[in-house]
């Protein structure tokens, strides 16, 4: 389907993502990644400040605020329910490996980091559980604001 892959390796698709475990049968994955010249802890880190921001495009997502430049003390104290990118609420997590966040019965979303040589793999996965029609409209505007929130990330990071 056009817009359910960005960056992504054959690898990183095939695996399973906790997002996966709160889907139902005919969910449609989206899976994107980038590589990112900086330490696991650095990305994971920045993926914590999911909570203070959506780090897209702030204009449409962040009601004009810019998303914050530098790291926010205490977001790295993740809790299960706690609200990300005000639509989300944090599903599960483990530090440096993996921040899940869900917005109820539609979407869930994975952003998993992995060591990559000196730096890290960050392999984002989000699957929607709606008809086929409407994620059809999903993907493109996912993979469009994704695509910026992880070209974001990865400036934030490697100049962190």
């Amino acid at each position: 389907m056009i817009g359910a892959r960005w960056g992504a390796t054959d690898a990183e698709v095939a695996a399973p993502q906790p997002c996966d475990a709160l889907s139902g049968e005919g969910a449609t994955h989206a899976d994107r990644a980038i590589s990112i010249a900086a330490p696991v802890d650095v990305v994971y880190r920045w993926l914590c400040q999911l909570r203070a921001a959506p780090y897209s495009y702030d204009l449409l997502d962040n009601f004009g605020r810019r998303s914050p430049r530098t790291l926010t003390p205490g977001l790295e104290r993740l809790a299960l329910g706690q609200r990300v990118m005000r639509l989300f609420t944090v599903a599960s997590f483990a530090p440096d490996d993996h921040l899940t966040v869900s917005s109820g019965r539609h979407t869930a979303v994975t952003y998993a980091v992995s060591p990559e040589g000196v730096g890290t793999r960050l392999a984002v996965r989000a699957v929607f559980m709606m008809p086929r029609h409407v994620t059809r409209l999903l993907l493109l505007g996912d993979l469009v604001m994704m695509r910026k929130q992880l070209l974001t990330l990865k400036v934030l990071a490697e100049g962190t």
